[in-house]
């Protein structure tokens, strides 16, 4: 086994890790120490910037085929409690009311709903473009592709383009779990396996769609695992160079076929942040999802390897079925405020990362702004 001296050699001098120095990694009890490590990369690539954008999320519906044990968002079929299906015009007033500030994407993720025309999907984003034309939207996971290429009888390329014709900007990176076949069989074995996941973004690169990547961990995974999954993720982006950024995602208990277990600690979510970092030398940006892992860890992700704090998101529901005691959304000011008092630059960008505002780095904010600030009508919200 490498030890962590001759890892930090190797990440000096830009060499790629292996599996062994990955495993090294997440079994090194001095996890603050990997973390500097990953800062000195994160800063080598983009310095103290750190990125968000304005977003917000949309789940048109919750009915699912699969059974994934750790999901406490699907409902088996349409009717059940707790199930849902938004009509149309339902899911384009989700934008429509955000309009006096609206987003720069829409993030829309469902259930494999087997009563859906694909129809239904073309025109829910072909309505999204006709309210806001210029809005990115990143739709449908690799798992929801593959379904609607089996179900409608379709090659995944057929999918991507006709999607991509009624308004597909880039797809997002869930549904990735754990690729390894001896967990993926074990808590979604009825949905796309990890080398059918692969194959849809190989597909989507090759027609020049940009997609991101996730991993969940912190349930019945081991580190070998973890490793396996990263490293198929570097590959394919060897090949492709068509991931845009990778999103370590914390399991959550609460709801679902895994509630025995306990979630992730603090320290493994810094931990698989930074490992991520050092890993995934291809991939540019790593996100800390503060919806996953609650703004104030993500917020110290930012010196652990993370460079991106994803955006205001609004509308979640995933995560918060499973017990997120995460807020819905985040404000712009508040984004500001958590990237700043990490020491950061906020960059606000919009999903292919282009800049479209540079905020100055400014000093840590007093906690006594916050009572300027309300009786001047402009306190930090929490957007419901």
């Amino acid at each position: 086994m490498t030890t962590l001296a001759e890892i930090t050699k190797k990440v000096r001098a830009g060499e790629r890790l292996t599996a062994e120095d990955g495993l090294t990694l997440f079994r090194e009890p001095d996890f603050v120490t990997i973390g500097q490590l990953a800062n000195e990369v994160r800063e080598r690539l983009h310095g103290d910037r750190t990125y968000f954008n304005r977003n917000m999320r949309i789940e048109v519906t919750n009915v699912c085929m699969a059974s994934c044990l750790f999901c406490s968002f699907a409902k088996l079929e349409e009717g059940m409690p707790g199930s849902h299906t938004m009509k149309l015009e339902e899911a384009w007033r989700e934008l429509e009311i955000r309009m006096d500030d609206p987003p720069g994407e829409i993030h829309v993720v469902n259930g494999l709903h087997p009563g859906l025309p694909f129809s239904y999907y073309e025109d829910l984003l072909k309505g999204f473009k006709r309210i806001k034309p210029d809005v990115h939207l990143k739709c449908f996971t690799a798992v929801e592709i593959h379904f609607f290429a089996k179900h409608y009888g379709m090659t995944n390329e057929e999918v991507l383009v006709k999607l991509r014709e009624a308004g597909l900007d880039s797809l997002p990176g869930g549904g990735a779990e754990i690729f390894h076949p001896d967990v993926r069989s074990r808590i979604s074995n009825d949905k796309a396996t990890g080398d059918e996941w692969i194959e849809v973004h190989r597909v989507a690169h090759r027609l020049g769609i940009r997609t991101n990547s996730t991993m969940l961990y912190g349930h019945i995974e081991t580190f070998d695992h973890r490793v396996d999954h990263l490293l198929r993720l570097r590959a394919l982006q060897d090949e492709t160079g068509g991931m845009q950024a990778f999103i370590p995602l914390a399991f959550h208990p609460d709801g679902n076929g895994m509630k025995h277990l306990p979630a992730p600690t603090a320290a493994d979510d810094l931990r698989t942040l930074a490992v991520s970092r050092l890993m995934l030398d291809n991939i540019p940006h790593i996100k800390a999802y503060w919806v996953s892992s609650t703004p104030k860890i993500a917020q110290l992700g930012l010196r652990f390897g993370a460079d991106d704090m994803d955006g205001t998101i609004i509308h979640e529901t995933i995560y918060h079925a499973a017990g997120s005691s995460s807020p819905q959304g985040l404000s712009y000011d508040e984004l500001l405020r958590l990237i700043r008092e990490a020491g950061r630059t906020p960059i606000e960008r919009d999903t292919l990362y282009n800049v479209l505002k540079e905020h100055p780095r400014e000093y840590v904010p007093e906690a006594a702004m916050k009572v300027k600030d309300r009786k001047a009508g402009r306190h930090l919200q929490v957007v419901g």
